[in-house]
């Protein structure tokens, strides 16, 4: 779904995250981020793959990476996911879209036979000059956290 490949220069973004503080990409110059985009809060899909992220967080923390997930879900939203599932990462509250469609995942989806526009489960690996490193468009919810540490691998 994404134009994006591997050495393009990461799309500046800024947000606010479920706190309403500001977040950008700048916050993470020198660090690697893990940017995940899903469809929605507290669906199962979304759910699997978060808590995935949150049961190997040390792993990810340990490996260099930060990870912030992107969705068009509100702020308040936001918090009661993290809440309810003890999410130890920043979320933004992207309810315009803008870093959504500046990432280019947002596209006609089919779901049981409907056609609609949303969110394609996409994920970016951006280093620490805002270069993208890796892009995954078939993120495997129960075990996105290896998909991720195999970057590392391929490096």
């Amino acid at each position: 779904m994404t134009n994006l490949t591997v050495g393009d220069k990461a799309p500046n973004f800024k947000g606010v995250d479920q706190n309403g503080a500001s977040i950008a990409l700048e916050d993470f110059k020198g660090k690697r981020l893990v940017l995940y985009f899903y469809p929605k809060d507290l669906t199962p899909g979304c759910t699997t793959q978060s808590c995935n992220l949150r049961d190997n967080y040390a792993d990810l923390k340990k490996a260099g990476f930060e990870v912030v997930g992107v969705s068009a879900d509100d702020e308040k939203k936001h918090l009661k996911f993290i809440d309810k599932h003890e999410l130890p990462f920043r979320l933004i509250a992207d309810t315009d879209k803008k870093v959504i469609n500046d990432y280019g995942i947002w596209g006609p989806k089919k779901f049981m036979g409907k056609e609609y526009d949303g969110i394609h489960r996409t994920t970016f690996v951006i280093d620490g000059e805002g270069v993208i490193e890796a892009v995954i468009p078939k993120v495997k919810t129960k075990d996105h956290a290896a998909q991720i540490l195999a970057v590392l691998a391929e490096k």
